[in-house]
């Protein structure tokens, strides 16, 4: 009953989305173990990865629209959620390497080893359990959302004092991390995974199913955010958006809702992180770089803010462009994201799919 309710308010652009990426979470897979390499139709291990890194970017982003385009939150920090759930799930991957590690240690890591740490840390306990390092992909990211926005939205902190505090708290655990007595790997992160579950990380089949688990989120958070902005909570979402001390004035607690759907969305950001280490390999301290957060905000403009969709496209065609330019223009790259940032900002505000959504209306006459 939900989820024809929620079919049946979805748009066209919507309706494409949902079915391209139901199409690449089966055809993708497919492409890459049925068809031989020398086929016209495989699709190489090396794309798989490269696909399912965009999935998780693709999420990213989503997470990121959902509080900045519906509830006006413009976060410069949504990278350090994404890296907590990459750490968490990266913790779970060091601790199942076991006696395969360079100094066998069967409790250790290889880098306390190395740094001659005796015991293994409070906050490594229990990550050698499946069930317990999802939950902390969840927790963790959640739990520093509600916090920051918990004193944040009560002091009515808003705007770009808002963006820049978590830009602040972005930076500050990447300096944290980057500590070798945090017990974090340091600068160097976490790598040398092994397997996920029993099943190696490096296997070609193991790749083509964290693709498709990555497409499948993509679509899970697209449809929990949906369900988000098209119920009464999202009208009031959006009435805070556009005039918040008004919504204040009506009655409604306003720094009730925006802590609800920021940590939603710091939550959806973790799963992207925790799905996105064990198909790249290697999680460090660069990911809670402010940098890769404003990236972030970058995918949501091009694409549209406040569509959603146009969230999950921007990233992909974003993240396309950049691994065709850092190959063909590598020195050049930062300009043309620079450059393309400014274009889009002065001639499509909307982004992408929101022009082009205005412009379908227009020509049906509808607002």
């Amino acid at each position: 009953m939900i989820v024809q309710r929620l079919a049946g308010r979805l748009g066209l652009s919507e309706r494409i989305f949902v079915a391209v990426v139901v199409a690449l979470c089966v055809l993708v897979p497919l492409a890459n173990l049925v068809f031989p390499p020398g086929s016209p139709f495989h699709v190489s291990n090396a794309s798989v990865v490269l696909y399912g890194k965009w999935m998780t970017y693709a999420l990213l982003a989503l997470s990121l629209d959902l509080v900045w385009g519906y509830c006006g939150i413009l976060s410069l920090g949504h990278g350090a959620f994404f890296a907590l759930g990459g750490y968490a799930m990266g913790m779970y991957l060091m601790r199942s390497i076991g006696t395969r590690g360079v100094y066998g240690n069967a409790i250790l890591p290889d880098f306390m080893v190395f740094l001659n740490w005796k015991e293994l840390p409070y906050a490594w306990y229990f990550f050698d359990w499946f069930g317990y390092a999802m939950l902390m992909v969840m927790f963790v990211p959640g739990l520093l959302a509600f916090v920051l926005g918990w004193f944040a939205f009560r002091s009515r902190v808003t705007g770009v004092y808002l963006s820049i505090i978590t830009q602040a708290v972005t930076f500050a655990l990447q300096l944290s991390f980057f500590r070798n007595d945090m017990g974090f790997g340091g600068n160097n992160g976490l790598t040398d995974f092994k397997d996920l579950l029993g099943f190696p990380v490096q296997a070609q089949s193991t790749r083509a199913v964290l693709f498709a688990l990555s497409a499948l989120a993509l679509l899970g958070g697209f449809a929990i955010a949906k369900a988000i902005v098209s119920s009464k909570l999202g009208l009031v979402l959006i009435a805070i958006r556009d005039a918040e001390t008004r919504t204040r004035f009506l009655g409604y607690r306003v720094e009730r809702f925006k802590l609800f759907v920021f940590v939603v969305s710091a939550v959806m950001a973790g799963i992207a992180g925790a799905l996105y280490v064990p198909q790249v390999g290697i999680i460090n301290p660069s990911e809670f770089s402010p940098a890769n957060s404003i990236e972030a905000v970058i995918w949501v403009a091009v694409g549209g803010r406040g569509t959603l969709t146009g969230a999950a496209l921007g990233a992909v065609l974003v993240n396309a462009s950049k691994t065709w330019l850092t190959a063909a223009l590598p020195t050049l790259w930062l300009f043309v994201l620079g450059a393309l940032f400014i274009l889009v900002t002065l001639f499509l505000p909307k982004g992408i799919v929101g022009t082009l959504g205005a412009w379908f209306a227009d020509r049906r006459g509808k607002p």
